[in-house]
């Protein structure tokens, strides 16, 4: 028999952020993100090759258009999960706004595991810091929890192979 991969249901992850020269051992676990994009630019370049046609003499070009790989571009990933009483998220936005953003880029990873806490996936990310940093509108009537949400930057992502 055949085995087949496991699929990742919503409801069976967490995700565990762990950044580069953190004393902490994991940074934040989140329930939600977004933004998980890589995009490779594409540039169309055309040619005009020399191409004779009939008689001696009588020469015309011939347009040869390629499509060849550009620029690679990332999109800011989106993390979200219930507001905690750690400070890790909002002093490294902190430290950047404190123009120390060349310090502050962290390399790190982002964690899925299952219900039975086994690592199934990971993409590591390169030189990333926070953009913005927002808690959702707080109603003490509520009974809904409060909601943190942090956006990165990243310059590189990729995915790596789960031993």
């Amino acid at each position: 028999m055949t085995d087949f991969p496991e699929i990742l249901t919503n409801s069976r992850f967490y995700l565990e952020l762990k950044l580069t020269g953190s004393q902490e051992p994991v940074d934040g676990y989140f329930m939600e993100c977004q933004g998980f994009k890589v995009n490779q630019q594409v540039i169309e370049v055309a040619e005009v090759t020399p191409q004779t046609w009939g008689k001696k003499g009588n020469t015309s070009g011939r347009v040869i258009r390629t499509k060849i790989p550009g620029n690679i571009s990332y999109s800011n990933i989106v993390l979200r999960r219930g507001l905690t009483i750690s400070m890790t998220m909002w002093n490294w936005l902190a430290a950047v706004q404190e123009s120390k953003w060349g310090d502050e880029k962290r390399d790190g990873s982002l964690v899925i595991y299952n219900q039975a806490a086994e690592e199934k996936f990971r993409l590591a990310f390169k030189n990333a810091w926070p953009a913005s940093y927002k808690i959702n509108d707080v109603n003490a009537a509520g009974s809904e929890h409060e909601i943190e949400e942090i956006e990165v930057v990243v310059e590189e992502l990729k995915r790596v192979k789960v031993a």
